[in-house]
């Protein structure tokens, strides 16, 4: 079997690198984060694979077609079609689900449209998506929104006073004026004494609520927001329009059809006693019993192929799922398994499969089902690469490409490709991480005291009581799905919000143009050091203010807009892209200009700067692992990993504070992990109280108390299984989580 060969490879930071992947094989590729190995996995041989795939197709097709720049390699050989499956969100609107997504849900319309009872119509008839199928008045959401008028009002004001708390109805402004000079309101009258006539000509602009309103410019606060923020798509519109739609509309179940989607007629077709909705609110497991009952052999070869498509997305770990569920709110690490799951039935072989790291959000459990799966890929005759941090997961491979020795500028190289067992022998961070498991804590501090959560029933949640440990740090386990992120992120945090700093994977609520610089509060200190330096204005250094390139007015790129066809982006020839104007890029700071100084990493600018305003930020970003990072890389290019170690820089300054993180170590190396929990001590030590979301052994064993919830999954989760100290875990817990770490105490 030929090899995969990539020669002379210099993407990003990798320097000159040439290696072999053996086909039909696991090669998983390690490294620290920023070592180069995502810029071999995906910046080239992925996007290679399909910039080369891409190519094949007529130009109408290519030019809707995602655009991958050619990698700087000297030569790439015998590539086969690639498959990634990251952990970006599956996406997708309100109509998407968990059903829609794997497949399963058109099986069971068929389904139903076989031997459902009545008879009601084709699988058309069955889908929330199609007119023969969706309830009416919900229009196959299962839910409708309205306006909430109680966050538009403010009661207790006149309209003089700014009754109205939109900005857009300001006093004076364009709005305000045609309500203030229709004659129709007193403007000193608080709208709490209102007449019913007065508040529904405010309302509806008539005075019965009913009916054409009696001025043509006022028709009515209500009307106003159902047709701007209700009867319109608001995902091409801006920002601002997009968030106050978040805070005026409101959602509640459909009252026809009461969350199930369907009209009466499709829900009064049954098998066994069940509608079509009633299975699709099934936990996967339930789901699969009920299946296995039908009997009549009709279906048989369908009934059977609804089963394999369950067993392998409850075998990887996600028996809790539902069919009905929402695939914008599946977490990274879910939406990858499902993909996962997706391709484990296709009948394609000699295809590569990329994989960014699939142990992400998995408990210890779980993960080796999903190696499993990993090599009933490979053993169909695929190639299967994985990028990861996991050891049981690098355990697996029959191929390991160490890519290091550090990040950045100091990474880039192949520093060990061999098997799993000359990498333990090997000296590498990766293959010495290998040998090691940290100790459980045996000095424990003690706690402040606590806060009380009482009669817990979110989501699977079965009553629960917890109290939550102050001035330590607490790890709040279990198996995916158990119920552990509900109860504190939602029910504890919401508790209480105004202690709580929550440090999560989300996406960093600033601008398009934000970067770790401004983001961390020190661009504006580099500027002032520039503008002292060479005697000019600090808006010269701002792509947004004076020192933006005339051409593309800062953007860095020109968007030339086509009538039938995507628009075309290129690079703005004038500035090169970097955004700034000649006089800007003319000024220096110890020989380096704007955008030099932009793209250093944290550890490279330490050697430069000495203003104590920026090397507090730089030391902050390296005591997260981001010291690779470069001071203008756009926080929107971060992984969720990546997101929250710089939330957490942001944060390494409190003191008194409640501090939740959900599942830090995600993309963190082993090594990097040790300095993790460092940082984590740190911070408890300054007072504060930190507690964490985690399924990472290593942090269990340094937490001063463990909090562990299941038993297992969904409905079969939601209560707290232990309490107590890493070392009671060990000693007597007999829970999945301590089974778990039982096993990887070395002391044992």
């Amino acid at each position: 079997m030929t090899d995969i060969i990539v020669q002379g490879l210099t993407q990003n930071n990798l320097k000159h690198v040439s290696f072999r992947i053996p086909k039909e094989k696991i090669t998983v590729f390690t490294g620290v984060s920023g070592s180069g190995k995502s810029s071999i996995v995906f910046d080239t041989i992925a996007a290679e694979s399909q910039r080369q795939m891409n190519a094949t197709y007529p130009a109408f097709v290519r030019s809707r077609l995602p655009k991958y720049p050619k990698p700087v390699v000297e030569r790439i050989d015998n590539l086969t079609a690639s498959v990634v499956v990251d952990q970006s969100p599956l996406g997708g609107n309100a109509r998407s689900t968990v059903g829609t997504i794997s497949g399963l849900y058109s099986s069971l319309r068929i389904l139903f449209s076989r031997i459902g009872k009545p008879y009601v119509g084709t699988a058309s008839y069955f889908s929330f998506n199609d007119p023969n199928g969706m309830c009416k008045t919900c229009s196959g959401l299962g839910k409708v929104s309205q306006i909430d008028i109680e966050a538009v009002i403010d009661p207790d004001k006149s309209w003089n006073e700014g009754c109205i708390k939109d900005s857009l109805y300001r006093r004076g402004s364009w709005y305000w004026r045609q309500y203030a000079e229709s004659g129709l309101f007193d403007l000193d009258k608080p709208v709490k004494d209102y007449s019913s006539e007065e508040y529904n000509l405010l309302l509806y602009g008539s005075r019965n609520g009913k009916g054409e309103p009696e001025n043509p410019k006022v028709t009515g606060i209500f009307h106003k927001y159902t047709k701007t923020l209700l009867n319109r798509d608001l995902s091409s519109k801006s920002k601002h329009t997009q968030k106050k739609s978040q805070d005026l509309v409101t959602e509640m179940e459909c009252t026809e059809c009461h969350g199930k989607r369907l009209n009466e007629e499709a829900l009064s077709c049954k098998i066994n006693g069940y509608s079509i909705a009633d299975l699709c609110e099934m936990e996967l497991t339930q789901l699969r019993e009920v299946l296995s009952q039908i009997t009549d052999q009709t279906v048989g070869v369908l009934v059977q192929t609804l089963i394999e498509g369950l067993d392998r997305m409850i075998e990887i770990g996600l028996p809790y799922l539902h069919l009905n569920r929402e695939t914008p709110s599946l977490s990274g690490g879910e939406a990858q398994r499902l993909k996962l799951v997706r391709y484990m039935g296709s009948s394609l072989t000699g295809m590569t499969y990329i994989f960014d790291e699939p142990s992400a959000g998995m408990h210890p459990r779980d993960v080796y089902r999903m190696n499993n799966l990993l090599k009933q890929l490979r053993d169909k005759g695929n190639t299967v690469l994985v990028v990861e941090h996991d050891k049981d997961v690098i355990s697996i491979a029959d191929y390991v490409i160490d890519v290091g020795p550090q990040a950045g500028q100091d990474g880039g190289e192949i520093v060990f490709a061999g098997c799993y067992g000359d990498l333990q022998k090997s000296g590498t961070l990766t293959g010495k991480a290998m040998l090691q498991s940290l100790p459980v804590k045996q000095e424990l501090r003690r706690p402040s005291g606590s806060l009380p959560v009482r009669g817990a029933n979110l989501y699977n949640l079965k009553n629960v009581d917890v109290d939550i440990p102050l001035g330590i740090m607490t790890v709040v386990t279990g198996v995916a799905g158990s119920g552990k992120s509900t109860l504190i992120s939602k029910v504890f945090a919401n508790q209480y919000e105004n202690d709580v700093v929550m440090i999560d994977q989300g996406p960093i609520t600033a601008t398009s143009r934000s970067t770790p610089a401004s983001y961390l509060g020190f661009f504006d200190a580099v500027r002032k050091l520039l503008a002292e330096e060479n005697g000019k204005p600090v808006s010269l250094f701002s792509f947004n203010s004076t020192g933006a390139c005339p051409v593309c007015g800062g953007k860095g790129v020109i968007v030339t807009e086509l009538a039938f066809m995507d628009p075309i982006i290129t690079e703005c020839e004038a500035c090169g892209g970097v955004r700034y104007n000649e006089e800007a890029l003319a000024c220096a700071y110890k020989g380096k200009n704007i955008v030099e100084l932009l793209g250093l990493t944290a550890s490279q600018a330490l050697e430069v700067f000495e203003d104590a305003r920026i090397t507090k930020r730089l030391r902050m970003m390296q005591q997260v692992g981001l010291s690779y990072l470069t001071l203008g890389q756009p926080l929107s290019s971060l992984s969720g990993g990546e997101r929250q170690r710089i939330k957490l820089a942001k944060n390494l300054g409190k003191k008194g504070s409640i501090i939740i993180m959900d599942e830090p170590t995600t993309g963190l190396h082993m090594s990097d992990i040790e300095n993790l929990l460092k940082l984590f001590d740190m911070l408890v030590s300054r007072g504060n109280t930190l507690i964490v979301i985690e399924h990472n052994l290593d942090v269990m064993k340094q937490a001063d108390w463990i909090i562990d919830i299941g038993p297992d999954g969904g409905k079969n989760g939601g209560e707290v299984v232990f309490a107590g100290t890493p070392a009671d875990m060990v000693k007597s817990a007999k829970t999945l989580t301590a089974h778990s770490l039982r096993a990887s105490c070395s002391f044992l």
